[in-house]
């Protein structure tokens, strides 16, 4: 059953321009959304945390500059 949600203007205008030609509101926040689903974010933070945790004696501190 379809829904309303409110959103800005400049939120629709910026789904629009990740939309095809034709397509709905529904199909392009659906598409993002298992896009995201699948990018796993938290896992990728995860792993770029660890690799900064492990080479953080390679970088300067702004602070010794």
């Amino acid at each position: 059953m379809p829904t309303t949600i409110q959103i800005k203007k400049n939120t629709r205008e910026k789904l629009k321009r990740l939309g095809h030609k034709g397509e709905s509101y529904d199909n392009i926040i659906e598409r993002l959304v298992s896009y995201f689903e699948e990018l796993n974010v938290e896992k990728l933070i995860e792993q770029r945390y660890k690799k900064l945790q492990k080479e953080k004696d390679q970088y300067i501190s702004l602070d010794d500059i």
